[in-house]
């Protein structure tokens, strides 16, 4: 993977998740997916993850894994960081943050992709230049042909009462 970022550590294929939505969704990637390596976009229905929905982000594979574009990311994410970067790639999202942001979380998506693998994340970010609090990611990889990752779906948690209190709400 990439140079690494301080406070940050990462764990493929975790079996202890203690935040109930990172639980929810190992648990849900492994109920849709069966018998198969990963199950498909077309598996995934937002409507049995609605209680959990604000913690997600979606993100399309681009060619020869040379990036990633955000789809879809859900409203506690979006207070965290403070902006939305829906439709944007990885590379314009963490261009503000530095190359060592960018390859870290470049790195991060690729090894979902390329290797077909459950990885969680986790740590602080405060390397983004803010004042954040602790995160725990869990990132799922899903093919719409059995093979090749076409997308990676994730949740990004973090103390959402603590950050509240913390920040006043964008809405």
């Amino acid at each position: 993977m990439a140079e690494r970022i301080k406070n940050v550590g990462s764990e493929i294929n975790p079996t202890v998740l203690a935040h109930p939505t990172l639980a929810f969704l190992r648990d849900y990637w492994e109920q849709k997916r069966g018998s198969r390596a990963m199950p498909a976009r077309a598996d995934i229905d937002p409507a049995e993850m609605r209680h959990h929905l604000g913690w997600m982000i979606l993100a399309d594979v681009l060619p020869g894994l040379a990036d990633f574009r955000y789809r879809l990311i859900g409203t506690r994410v979006t207070q965290y960081f403070q902006r939305n970067i829906t439709g944007k790639t990885i590379s314009e999202a963490y261009a503000e943050n530095g190359p060592a942001a960018q390859k870290m979380a470049l790195a991060v998506y690729r090894k979902v992709a390329r290797d077909r693998v459950v990885l969680r994340t986790f740590g602080d970010i405060g390397w983004l230049g803010h004042d954040f609090l602790e995160f725990d990611q869990l990132f799922v990889p899903l093919s719409d042909d059995g093979s090749a990752v076409n997308m990676v779906l994730s949740a990004f948690t973090f103390d959402y009462r603590q950050q509240t209190l913390k920040r006043p709400q964008l809405y």
